[in-house]
């Protein structure tokens, strides 16, 4: 159903991209050092629920429309190649300013937030527009539309895709106190961290373009 060249690319980029800490990752950390690893499990699998749910919606949208134009597949596959190019731009230019929403800012609003860590974490995720838009640019590169059943690769993509942002976050529970010290205090490994995922960004994005499938 999905080529597997194709599967080992997109498994070694969504694995890389979870790794790679992010809003979503500090807000379970953040969770994580306020309240312990309960909360910041019951925050990780918010997100996932969340996550889910944006998996679901892009899913039923995109494989309607990939199913019906061969026109579409070819203009999803070059604008979502292009958005992964932007966002990739997007953080090297963040690194080099070393933008605090991504750190400090990040761990002081989910910290004073003691709502539910569960719900909160789905609400989280769910009102991130980046969270959609990613999905709709990722997701659809790595779907055969040759092959059929374009809603079930996209979930399986998207599932696989989510689970590992999930794993990656239960670890950094797991590690709260000692990755907490690090991100707070090193501004050299905030810039390098966020430099280094733009270049995955934009290369991913450039291969996805230039790929046949």
């Amino acid at each position: 159903m999905i080529d597997t060249a194709q599967l080992l690319v997109f498994l070694t980029a969504a694995l890389l991209l979870a790794i790679a800490p992010g809003p979503g990752m500090l807000y379970v950390l953040a969770r994580s050092l306020a309240g312990g690893k309960r909360e910041g499990v019951l925050s990780a699998l918010g997100t996932f629920g969340g996550g889910m749910v944006h998996v679901l919606a892009a899913a039923a949208g995109v494989s309607v429309l990939l199913a019906k134009s061969a026109m579409a597949f070819v203009a999803v596959k070059y604008l979502g190649a292009a958005y992964l190019c932007f966002l990739g731009i997007r953080m090297i230019l963040d690194a080099r300013r070393d933008a605090p929403q991504t750190t400090t800012e990040v761990l002081t609003q989910a910290t004073g937030r003691r709502r539910d860590p569960f719900w909160q974490g789905v609400t989280t995720e769910l009102l991130n527009p980046k969270t959609a838009l990613f999905f709709l640019s990722f997701i659809p590169q790595f779907v055969n539309r040759g092959s059929g059943h374009v809603f079930m690769q996209f979930l399986l993509l998207g599932s696989v895709s989510v689970g590992l942002n999930t794993a990656a976050d239960l670890v950094v529970t797991a590690l709260a106190g000692p990755l907490g010290e690090l991100i707070r205090s090193s501004a050299t490994l905030r810039r390098r961290q966020r430099a280094a995922t733009g270049v995955i960004m934009i290369g991913l994005g450039t291969y996805l373009a230039t790929s046949e499938k």
